[in-house]
């Protein structure tokens, strides 16, 4: 997409600033916010295609807005900025919501590439396939709306999460591999680390479209492989 709008939310100026220079010369246009606040305020009332967010922040910590966006049914996909190496935290922004972390201090080719993989995951291949409809038992999965239904109601997925079962239901019925999935999904090549990332995202798109989550009846565990969707 042409002029993708990238908001930071980010308290150090020097980071921000620099941040904001970095993807204004690749191409994007950048809105900066220092508190977790404005940032919530901008993104709902502008919609930016992509948020890059600290999890330190003055007033609240990234997770907690992270949390907040998706309370309130922003779908973009979310980038989290930590200083952090602690498994832990980096669990903790997958499970309310993000759908990417970078550990500072990160290169910013680095940081493009997967801005750059995010957009075109929430906003190309998936999202504007034309008039694609996908079933899942009783899920239907509009790939070019970007929308799952159960009956009449919408679930409110994640672009990781939407992409997630996307995957699962173009195979129905096959054990994949947290490695394929991680691959197809994500775009990358599978570690230790990253697999538990396909963990988390597993567990929170069961808890939004299974009847019960603790006992799952679309998304099934394949021990020693992977999951595999019911076909």
């Amino acid at each position: 997409m042409h002029y993708s709008q990238i908001l930071i939310i980010e308290d150090d100026p020097a980071v921000g600033q620099s941040l904001k220079a970095g993807l204004e010369r690749d191409g994007f246009a950048v809105i900066l916010k220092t508190t977790g606040a404005e940032g919530l305020t901008f993104a709902r009332d502008h919609q930016p295609h992509l948020i890059l967010l600290d999890v330190r922040l003055p007033d609240s910590t990234g997770f907690d807005v992270c949390r907040q966006m998706r309370q309130l049914g922003l779908r973009q996909p979310v980038i989290i900025l930590t200083a952090r190496r602690e498994e832990m935290d980096k669990v903790i922004g997958l499970e309310v919501g993000a759908d990417d972390y970078v550990t500072k201090p990160f290169g910013l080719r680095e940081l493009v590439a997967r801005i750059r993989a995010q957009l075109r995951r929430a906003y190309g291949d998936f999202a504007t396939t034309s008039g694609d409809i996908l079933y899942a038992t009783d899920l239907i999965i509009d790939r070019r709306r970007g929308l799952v239904q159960r009956g009449k109601e919408i679930l409110n997925l994640t672009p990781t999460e939407f992409r997630l079962l996307v995957y699962l239901a173009q195979h129905p019925g096959q054990a994949l591999t947290r490695a394929q999935i991680l691959n197809a999904v994500w775009g990358y090549t599978a570690d230790v680390e990253s697999e538990r990332t396909v963990n988390v995202h597993i567990r929170r798109l069961r808890e939004k479209i299974e009847p019960d989550p603790s006992k799952p009846r679309l998304i099934l565990t394949v021990p020693g492989i992977g999951y595999r969707l019911v076909g």
